[in-house]
């Protein structure tokens, strides 16, 4: 069966649900339930390897056999429900598939997730979220039954039938379709993986290093980390992966996520990163990694630190937390080899107030690295322009970009769509090509006629300082200032048109009026 195929088989379980539910919320109810069958179709299958070794456990105690089969075949326990009662149950996929006609589906289904959650606590606690959907006020059975026996025409989930590639590319498709059908709620739990890939080749993974996400939706970033090493030849299941998310159900989407993926060496903890950052070192500090990398909500509402470390330069208002989120992500930048790279709204490069006094700090400290202006409407739910801001930690600039801030214009290289923009693969090449560039004394590229034709150029220090710590690329770069200027030129025209109509206007009502023809309205 093709991945298309699959693919396919796996929409039309979601596509059951429409009937009772919002496209929103297909995610909540689909990946636990393909995660579960890939859970119990990899223990039936590592199952029948022991029977098959052991002949059917022939000359073995219960106790022997349980032993040795969790020793040596299985990596995660699938119990029994009620184990001992009249009404005892295997928790499996296949067990409680064929119960489906009869009454109570959706609290075995819920109980069956729970026992495994339980039985297996370091690597499934919390997994499947709050299960909701379970109830029979919010899904009724015949339609989790439909869901269900639609998912099963799905091969076998195992890794002796479906590598996790495959798997992994199943699941990042329900991704961004339940992403493309859900509209503002995709921004919660997915980045378009072409900004995501853009912004792990700028920071660029190496074997063993930490990667942290603290918004982490989905997991996506963490996922491409790996992906990427493993695509330039390293070894992805190194990197040890951190994420906070403060939806609980979508941290389960990220866990699952990662799992399908193959990736193991990774926490992913539930709350808001910036009241309430989960990962901290044993005396209370904040955790520190290698890599960090994030799209935060945008301009989100939050309630303003008080004596908080993290704080570097000022609080950003309570308007806005997008400051806050860059502070925690320097404030966990491991000591001279950290980097981040995080996706904001442009308002952060030139908004006054205590966001400008954070902004004057970064660049006097000389943390913020480049600033990227991306293309407009290329995320699910917003259309504002954005831009990807990267930072290195003190001294881990490169001798050439220290002192100084580069800027690049990539806001012309996307293809448009019907929803949304996107940027190809050539586009990211030539983003990451113009980042690694060489520049003049004045900041200019060295080779102003390269082939990638995208405007940059090396802010110093001291021409920042000049323009009050505004980072607006548009000060900075010859093409975006043009731009800027095309639009003032707009404006202009457009006021002098309407400002004529309005004469116009007037001119017809006196005449009108004149004649004696009223009514018309003003």
């Amino acid at each position: 069966m093709t991945q298309q195929e699959i693919e396919n088989r796996l929409w039309d379980a979601a596509d059951e649900l429409r009937v009772a539910i919002p496209e929103a919320q297909y995610a909540s109810v689909i990946f636990p339930l393909m995660f579960w069958k890939y859970l119990s179709d990899t223990w039936d299958h590592n199952h029948a390897l022991f029977l098959e070794e052991y002949e059917g456990v022939e000359g073995l105690s219960q106790d022997e056999a349980h032993e040795i089969e969790y020793r040596d075949y299985q990596s995660f326990e699938i119990p029994h429900v009620n184990k001992g009662k009249v009404d005892q149950f295997h928790a499996s996929w296949s067990a409680v598939l064929s119960t489906v006609t009869q009454p109570g589906l959706g609290p075995r289904v819920r109980a069956s997730l729970q026992a495994i959650e339980t039985a297996n606590p370091d690597k499934f606690s919390k997994l499947f979220g709050s299960m909701t959907w379970t109830s029979s006020e919010v899904l009724d059975s015949s339609v989790l039954a439909g869901a269900m026996r639609a998912m099963n025409r799905v091969p076998a989930m195992h890794e002796g039938n479906m590598s996790h590639d495959v798997l992994g590319g199943a699941y990042e498709y329900l991704l961004k379709r339940f992403s493309d059908g859900s509209g503002t709620r995709a921004g919660q739990f997915f980045t378009p993986r072409e900004v995501v890939e853009l912004i792990v080749e700028i920071l660029a993974p190496q074997n063993f290093e930490s990667v942290y996400d603290p918004t982490c939706g989905s997991g996506g970033m963490l996922i491409a980390s790996a992906n990427r090493l493993k695509a330039k030849g390293g070894r992805g299941y190194t990197l040890r992966l951190h994420g906070q998310e403060s939806v609980q159900d979508t941290a389960g989407i990220a866990r699952m996520n990662l799992f399908m993926h193959n990736l193991t060496q990774f926490s992913v903890e539930v709350g808001d990163t910036l009241r309430n950052p989960r990962f901290k070192n044993p005396d209370g500090t904040i955790a520190q990694f290698d890599v960090i990398l994030a799209n935060p909500p945008y301009s989100l509402k939050w309630t303003p630190w008080n004596n908080d470390p993290r704080a570097l330069g000022g609080v950003a208002p309570r308007s806005t937390a997008d400051w806050a989120f860059v502070q925690h992500m320097i404030a966990s930048m491991e000591p001279k080899a950290g980097r981040a790279g995080v996706v904001l709204p442009h308002g952060v490069l030139f908004r006054g107030g205590e966001e400008a006094k954070i902004r004057q700090r970064v660049v006097e400290d000389d943390l913020l690295e480049a600033v990227i202006g991306l293309p407009p409407n290329l995320f699910y739910g917003t259309s504002i322009p954005t831009c990807i801001v990267v930072f290195r930690a003190p001294g881990a600039k490169a001798d050439e970009r220290k002192n100084g801030v580069l800027l690049i214009d990539a806001s012309q290289r996307f293809t448009k769509g019907k929803n949304r923009n996107t940027i190809t693969q050539t586009d990211i090449a030539d983003i990451v090509s113009t980042y690694r560039s060489e520049f003049d004394v004045d900041g200019n590229p060295a080779d102003p006629d390269g082939p990638t034709g995208i405007q940059a150029r090396f802010a110093p220090f001291e021409e920042i300082k000049s323009n009050g710590f505004d980072l607006n690329i548009g000060r900075y770069i010859k093409a975006a200032a043009a731009e800027h200027k095309d639009v003032g030129t707009l404006i202009d025209a457009y006021n002098l048109a309407r400002a004529e109509r309005q004469r116009a206007e007037t001119r017809m009502r006196a005449v009108l009026t004149e004649a004696g023809i009223e009514g018309f309205d003003e």
